[in-house]
């Protein structure tokens, strides 16, 4: 099932991304600053949460080897030592001993089996998807720690310039105080303006440094120089119904949910088969001797063997197949329930953060344009106040205008470039591979080919062909 919603308007006019430090006229990146990539690429090979789903899914892998094994044989080496104190009826008291090796092959098991490996390999696609979803959610944690601290760099920056700036006009009025060109509360005025520039630099200072330890949770390294973040607006749909569209096709939650759908369906057919016949195949090959008692139990050694064809037709359980039944069929029917639930997720989820990504990029082309007037103004009101036309709280509010706007544009483009980063990640478009170009993704199928063949036999198929004939549906 699809969904659709109508286009939401654009601002009529869109900045392009640009760079904050640029504009803010902060000095370029040592050249051997840490990049967004590098960041993800170290966060995706070490983040203990991914490594965890990682093992799990190697885990989950096990079960589909676990599955086939019910198409192949089971061998088995038996041993006893028969020794009575007593007769036993018709054949008095025995003293004997044995050895045999016993071969059991299924050979239909009423598609029991063959549903069960359908249950397994649907479980490792829905083990994937939700290994994808976490991966996902990493690299998302690992953008919006890297824009944090970029933003509060530029912040503390931006506090310090205010300070700076702050404290010459200090010095400025009481020289024009001792003057008498100014009053004293002009210097009083101005002496308010620099201790609250102070308080905000200490508050700038703090909030850097949450954001350096949130840097370090999530990525596992202290955060240095950064580089500015590349644009990623790239990697967007054209529009909301396109994102909706890829969000269908590709969201990790909603194919894990129809994944999961498809196993508890095969396993309602797993339950459906135990009332169906089954037939396996029976060898046993051994030697045995021994006799009365007396005799040596290692004496007059032979050899026997058997082959039987075994049929096994469930008569009565007591209820208990047809209940197993049932409650196969409403797992399957919660299973799918949970698929509408994900897609009903998925709708509210691409649509917010479309939507935040049009409210933060038009706030950014409003915040852009503030501080180019800001600015401006600020440098008029300086001008006019030294011809006494403007009076210091004057120049005071202009500078603190600018500063206010300065920093708005900062957290716009964070909002931004985050806003960007979750409509990829609710669209399942946020790829290793488009972040970090080059470096090498983890394969989950890479263990599963691994490990899934383990302990085949080369007439597995033909068994697994035979009961599927007669596995019937699955619901």
């Amino acid at each position: 099932m699809g969904f659709r919603m109508v286009n939401l308007p654009r601002p009529a006019r869109v900045a392009a991304l640009f760079g904050a430090a640029a504009l803010l006229g902060l000095g370029a990146p040592a050249a051997n600053a840490e990049t967004l990539a590098d960041a993800i690429t170290y966060a995706y090979q070490t983040n203990p949460a991914l490594q965890g789903e990682r093992a799990t899914q190697r885990a989950d892998d096990e079960t589909y080897v676990q599955a086939r094994a019910g198409l192949r044989p089971t061998v088995s080496l038996e041993a006893a030592d028969l020794h009575s104190d007593s007769p036993l009826a018709l054949l008095g008291q025995v003293n004997a001993s044995g050895v045999a090796l016993s071969v059991t092959q299924p050979l239909y098991t009423g598609g029991r089996v063959s549903h069960q490996v359908t249950a397994a390999a649907a479980g490792l696609t829905a083990g994937r998807e939700g290994l994808r979803d976490a991966e996902q959610t990493v690299l998302l944690l690992v953008i919006q720690a890297y824009v944090d601290v970029r933003r509060d760099q530029q912040n503390l920056a931006i506090s310090q310039d205010n300070l700076e700036v702050l404290g010459r006009e200090l010095a400025e009025a009481r020289d024009r105080f001792k003057v008498k060109d100014v009053t004293r509360t002009d210097v009083a005025q101005t002496e308010a303006r620099v201790a609250a520039a102070e308080a905000r630099v200490a508050s700038a200072q703090a909030q850097l440094a949450i954001s350096r330890a949130n840097y370090l949770e999530v990525i596992g390294r202290d955060a240095g120089d950064l580089a500015p973040e590349p644009s990623i607006a790239g990697l967007l749909p054209s529009d909301l119904n396109q994102a909706f569209e890829i969000a269908e096709r590709n969201n990790p939650s909603i194919l894990q949910s129809e994944a999961a759908e498809r196993s508890a369906a095969a396993l309602t057919g797993a339950a459906k088969a135990n009332a169906r016949p089954t037939v396996s195949l029976r060898a046993n090959l051994g030697y045995a001797g021994g006799g009365l008692q007396g005799a040596s139990p290692f004496a007059n050694y032979g050899r026997f063997d058997s082959v039987a064809v075994v049929a096994s037709v469930p008569l009565f359980s007591g209820g208990a197949i047809a209940s197993q039944v049932r409650q196969a069929a409403e797992r399957d029917n919660a299973a799918r329930a949970a698929i509408e639930l994900a897609r009903r997720k998925a709708v509210g989820q691409v649509s917010r953060a479309w939507n935040q990504l049009l409210s933060a990029r038009a706030n950014m082309v409003a915040d852009q344009g503030q501080v180019r007037a800001a600015r401006v103004a600020w440098e008029g009101t300086r001008q006019e106040a030294q011809v006494g036309v403007r009076t210091t709280l004057d120049v005071l509010n202009a500078e603190q205008e600018l500063r206010n706007a300065e920093l708005a544009v900062v957290g716009a483009h964070r909002d931004e470039y985050v806003a960007t980063a979750m409509v990829l990640a609710t669209t399942g478009s946020l790829d290793l591979a488009d972040l970090a170009p080059g470096q090498k993704s983890y394969d989950p199928k890479a263990n599963a080919d691994r490990v899934g063949s383990r302990g085949a036999v080369l007439w597995e198929g033909a068994v697994e062909a035979l009961d599927r004939l007669g596995a019937g549906p699955s619901k």
